[in-house]
């Protein structure tokens, strides 16, 4: 096959952003694993990378006042039985717990624990540094390019 034919699989955009997520991701939670913040059983999961990009998913989109299962996942991007699988392992870890909601007394809430407001502290702290660690890597100038762009392009598809 063509050179030429074949070089854009490794190199278009898409591609780009979902390595950088992936290695982003990654760092994160390297982070957070040696973050002494969180609790231990906590860090040595995301030590043995037990607690996977896919566990960021409910750290980045639970709402602090809770969220219903379907807006989870759904603000997530999941489907709804794979964000309750999250959830059940991340209610096993300690991180999220299930109550009624008080809206609607059929439904239920994910909200964080006090042991998953750690968590979610952790990870801000986490991803501070990992932006941080990006600006160097590229230079300010185009790390502010880049995120303006990202902001741009994401907002338009809302």
């Amino acid at each position: 096959m063509n050179s030429t034919l074949e070089g854009w699989r490794q190199t278009h955009l898409g591609r780009l952003l979902g390595d950088s997520l992936r290695r982003f991701d990654a760092r994160v939670l390297h982070l957070m694993a040696n973050n002494v913040e969180v609790p231990l059983a906590l860090s040595n999961l995301a030590a043995r990378q037990q607690v996977s990009a896919a566990h960021i998913h409910i750290t980045r989109h639970l709402a602090l006042g809770g969220s219903r299962l379907t807006e989870l996942a759904h603000n997530a991007g999941m489907s709804k039985q794979a964000m309750g699988d999250l959830v059940d392992q991340c209610t096993a870890w300690g991180l999220v717990t299930r109550k009624a909601d008080p809206r609607d007394a059929r439904a239920r809430l994910v909200q964080f624990t006090p042991t998953g407001l750690a968590w979610l502290q952790a990870f801000a702290d986490a991803v501070v540094q990992a932006e941080s660690e990006f600006s160097s890597a590229v230079g300010i100038d185009v790390a502010t390019v880049v995120k303006l762009g990202l902001e741009v392009y994401a907002a338009d598809s809302r």
